[in-house]
């Protein structure tokens, strides 16, 4: 059976594929705005309610919101026959889930043993600590954008994050555990009542549901229905991962642009990059030690490199409410690992542009 391909792209493909390449310089802007205007970022980030007559009030947060949204947008753009394939062909799978655990336990002990030479009093533990929360943390939701953006193997990278996510209620304490001793007595306390928090059910309601709800609706949804449905959900999802970093970057910057503190600054960046490199080093490495295609390679490498700073962000706020500078590093590193990934799907994407999801829908119903 062939399907007869149209000559002109629709206006909302057109406009996916044209702020898909213009993803990285669209992040950056991101974060200017919330420097220049950080005022409704700030507000988004309260919690609001919604009432429902004589029931209680519910509360609702934006940033759990657009990420339920990233990855409802996600599970929707997935073939399920893929995740079959996937389960039959794990090596990628395994090799991210390994790496991600691993890359931690290698990286920060090295980190750690720059900073102890520093002049820090506490031999930099504050940022020690920022970076333990940002690479215990699963695949990042946003992560699956650039997957999109890339071209690449989408069904690895969305099995990389629900599986992350799903273990990560087991990873996170063992990690944070075995690198507590690298902290002085005062961070490791704070750091260790993290073990204590509800992550888990942040990442079932806000992760694992709405990618699942996602699956189901391209299972039942007819071929012309899904490909509509994803001409509206695919650049509503862009525009709202932008909105994530324009919030998260908002909340990040408000003590330090209150209380600047350039040394800080300098450190929180440079720490942040040597993390950065590593780890998407680390991933890169990983792909073409296994022989790994194009495609999973990049979603692979991808996976590495990118951790759930929204969620690192929440759990220092938690933990460390005294020390909201730690932030500063939380928004660097997230700054970093978008710029990263920006230049890995660069090498994946061909100057001419980036295939339309009509395209795609047309090789799925082939």
């Amino acid at each position: 059976m062939t399907t007869e391909r149209p000559t002109d792209h629709p206006p909302a493909d057109r406009a996916t594929a044209w702020l898909r390449h213009r993803l990285g310089r669209a992040v950056i802007l991101s974060y200017a705005a919330a420097v220049l205007w950080p005022g409704p970022g700030l507000w988004l980030r309260r919690p609001h309610t919604l009432p429902l007559g004589e029931m209680p009030h519910v509360p609702l947060r934006s940033a759990a919101i657009l990420l339920s949204l990233v990855l409802f947008s996600a599970g929707l753009q997935v073939p399920v026959q893929a995740l079959g394939g996937l389960l039959r062909s794990p090596k990628a799978l395994v090799a991210g889930l390994l790496l991600h655990l691993a890359i931690p336990l290698l990286v920060i002990p090295v980190v750690a043993f720059l900073l102890h030479r520093t002049p820090d009093s506490d031999g930099g533990s504050g940022l020690i600590s920022a970076m333990i929360l940002i690479v215990t943390m699963p695949v990042a939701a946003g992560a699956t954008v650039w997957t999109g953006k890339g071209d690449g193997d989408q069904p690895t990278m969305v099995g990389l994050v629900l599986v992350s996510t799903l273990l990560s209620p087991i990873t996170i304490p063992i990690v944070i555990r075995a690198l507590l001793p690298l902290l002085d007595d005062g961070y490791a306390a704070g750091l260790a009542t993290t073990e204590h928090t509800a992550h888990g059910g942040f990442a079932l309601t806000s992760v694992v549901l709405p990618c699942a709800i996602g699956l189901l609706c391209r299972l039942a949804l007819p071929p012309s229905w899904l490909f509509r449905v994803l001409s509206v959900v695919v650049p509503v999802t862009l525009i709202g991962s932008l909105v994530l970093t324009y919030t998260n970057a908002s909340g990040a910057l408000g003590s330090f642009l209150a209380h600047p503190r350039p040394l800080l600054f300098a450190a929180a960046l440079a720490v942040a990059t040597l993390v950065c490199l590593l780890s998407f080093t680390a991933g890169r490495g990983a792909a073409l030690l296994l022989k790994l295609d194009t495609p999973t390679a990049s979603s692979l490498t991808l996976a590495c490199g990118m951790n759930n700073s929204s969620a690192s962000a929440v759990l220092i706020t938690t933990t460390l409410p005294d020390k909201p500078h730690l932030l500063l590093p939380v928004l660097a590193y997230g700054l970093l690992q978008k710029t990263a990934a920006n230049r890995v799907v660069r090498r994946r994407v061909p100057r001419a542009g980036i295939r339309s999801l009509k395209d795609d829908e047309v090789k799925l119903a082939q």
